[in-house]
């Protein structure tokens, strides 16, 4: 396996390869000056910081002239003590591809973090291998589409597929962003499900409270895919404190043992077509309250609700002192309220009077409908400027940094409904179209300045979802948010472990009250290319605590451990679970054949065994570090 890329997403997809897989890697990286320290996975975190020294000898050998005999012009090669190879290159042209064994290799992942540079590569190997396995990183999903098709079409053509021949050459793209970008939004929204949607198929996972599955009337939903820590309601375990960690796909008998533990059930298995439909069905009938709320303030529907209000009073009581009828009573009024010249000389003096009022209120109902089209108008003027966070706004998620992550938060919050400020340093952020686009609201400024969060509204926020690339930016925009609420719940994108950990020790000291998550866009992310690499569809990852949680698409021929065996029997604890066929749910007794494809949850573990690789004993948990 050869892994190409600039970033700490190489990094984790080459450790997930080696030390869940046992593959040999060979991983081509910039030179060690142009990337920040890369993230390791468990136990591999000594044989990469000893890599990473034969790296570094490398580079200050070849800047004083000696040590490669290429004159600094060449790939620097490092080796592991795994026997794992390191290229060092600037960029992956033929020559750097040809070094790393391209030609030899079954796959090549493409993760550096420019589009344009996973293109150019993806074709050069393409030419230098058509049968190679292609995984690529792209964000722009139409252009990943194109560039999937047309690579695919150039092996067929040079391989030819009369025989089946280019059929394990796909290239698949994919999205670290698309990725993790449901897992995040889910874990910032307290009693949100986690909903992974793919070509059919949609699966809605829950987490419900400790002590939820007590009882016998209690909704057990489909199954349990997680048990929580015991201490569930409060920040998650720090290593070494003997709290009882998270289950992955516990049995029957753990489930049941779990007293006191929160617990994630998988709640729905449902087509796309439904869930699309259900979506329709709801908003049928209410698009015309959210337009209003759209063009006009709060203040001005408050007033024009005033004078509506006052209307219908001055109506009934014309009514009462005239003794007409109501209906004719409402048209006098309106009559009166548009000074339609009709005075009422001779008549009784509470008719006199009551035509005053309205022609008062008349008065008063010309500035608010001149408000009104004011309003309306510079709506419309304004459509491509950014909107403010609104005086009244409560009960928001904050989300901090409209990068490419950011961006796709964005988008997964508002189609969960959820009200939304954005705060961003950058004027020239791609994200800003698509939150201008989306009416949602930003605040422009240094998050690390005092004002900018308070002019999100943080004191009355539900939680603050920071996911700048810049792990102190990240903490110091927690730090402050907590010292203004002390129980705000905070979720951070961190880059580094180690850094990771030190902050969850400090913050759950500091407030132990407080739900704080922690979340790695690449630790998300790997398994997904992990799996393309080795020719598996990971269709997304669920995040449980500092573990993670794997749905993958799997074919049931080739497969002893499901096939042949009901959907109950192949179900094995800790590894896998069959939760669904061919894009709908399946009974528990149904017997799994050749030519199934079944969607199932998997632990990493779980994967490399129906992978058919030989899962090292050494193998760490399926969490973070």
């Amino acid at each position: 396996m050869v892994v190409c890329g600039d970033d700490g997403l190489a990094h984790r997809l080459a450790a997930e390869l080696r030390v869940v897989y046992g593959e040999q890697v060979t991983l081509v990286v910039p030179p060690n000056s142009r990337i920040a320290r890369p993230p390791v996975v468990g136990r591999a975190r000594a044989a990469s910081a000893a890599l990473l020294d034969r790296v570094v000898s490398a580079a200050v050998g070849r800047a004083n002239g000696n040590g490669n005999g290429n004159g600094g012009t060449g790939p620097v090669t490092g080796e592991g003590p795994r026997g794992e190879r390191v290229l060092e290159a600037v960029e992956a042209t033929e020559a750097v591809l040809a070094e790393a064994g391209v030609e030899r290799a079954a796959a090549l992942a493409l993760v550096y973090d420019d589009d344009e540079t996973n293109i150019r590569a993806a074709l050069t190997a393409r030419r230098l291998n058509p049968r190679l396995r292609l995984v690529l990183r792209l964000y722009n999903r139409r252009l990943g589409q194109h560039i999937e098709e047309l690579l695919d079409q150039a092996a067929v053509l040079a391989v030819g597929d009369t025989d089946g021949g280019a059929g394990d050459t796909s290239t698949t793209v994919l999205s670290d962003a698309d990725t993790a970008a449901p897992a995040l939004a889910a874990t910032a929204l307290a009693g949100t499900g986690k909903v992974i949607q793919t070509d059919g198929l949609v699966l809605r996972a829950v987490d419900l409270p400790p002590g939820a599955l007590a009882g016998p009337d209690a909704d057990q939903g489909l199954c349990t895919l997680a048990l929580f820590s015991a201490n569930s309601n409060g920040p998650e375990p720090a290593e070494g404190t003997g709290e009882q960690g998270p289950r992955l796909l516990p049995d029957d008998a753990e489930v049941r043992a779990a007293g006191e533990r929160g617990v994630m059930v998988l709640e729905q298995v449902s087509s796309s077509a439904a869930a699309a439909q259900d979506r329709r069905r709801v908003g049928v009938g209410v698009g015309f309250v959210p337009l209003l709320v759209s063009l006009f303030s709060r203040r001005l529907r408050w007033s024009l609700a005033g004078v509506v209000g006052c209307v219908v009073a001055l109506a009934v009581a014309l009514s009462v002192v005239t003794g007409i009828h109501p209906v004719r009573a409402f048209y006098y009024t309106l009559l009166d309220l548009f000074a339609i010249d009709d005075p009422a000389i001779g008549q009784s003096l509470g008719r006199q009077i009551l035509q005053l009022l309205s022609g008062l209120m008349g008065l008063l109902l010309l500035p608010v409908l001149l408000a009104a089209v004011l309003e309306a108008l510079g709506t419309f003027r304004t459509a491509s400027a950014l909107r403010k966070p609104p005086r009244g706004l409560s009960g928001h998620v904050v989300l901090l940094g409209l990068g490419k992550i950011g961006t796709r938060v964005l988008t997964r919050l508002r189609e969960l409904h959820v009200p939304v400020v954005c705060v961003e340093s950058d004027p020239e952020a791609r994200g800003l179209a698509v939150a201008r686009r989306l009416r949602v609201p930003v605040v422009l400024g240094d998050v690390t300045q005092e004002g900018v969060l308070e002019a999100a509204k943080i004191h009355r926020a539900q939680a603050l979802l920071a996911v700048t690339s810049a792990d102190t930016t990240n903490l110091e925009a927690v730090l402050y948010a907590r010292a203004v609420r002390p129980d705000l719940k905070a979720v951070l994108r961190l880059y580094d472990d180690d850094f990771a950990t030190a902050v969850y020790r400090t913050l759950r000291a500091a407030h132990p009250r407080a739900v704080t998550r922690s979340r790695s866009v690449s630790y998300l992310a790997a398994p997904s290319f992990a799996g393309a690499m080795l020719g598996r569809q990971i269709l997304g990852a669920i995040p449980v605590e500092r573990k993670v949680l794997l749905v993958a698409a799997v074919d049931v021929s080739g497969h002893p451990q499901l096939e042949g065996r009901t959907v109950d029997g192949a179900f094995r604890a800790g590894a896998w679970r069959v939760l669904a066929l061919e894009g709908r749910p399946v009974a528990g007794d149904y017997q799994l054949r050749a030519g199934d494809r079944v969607v199932v949850a998997v632990t990493r573990r779980g994967l490399a065994e129906l992978s058919g690789r030989r899962v090292p004993p050494a193998h760490p948990p399926d969490s973070l570090g």
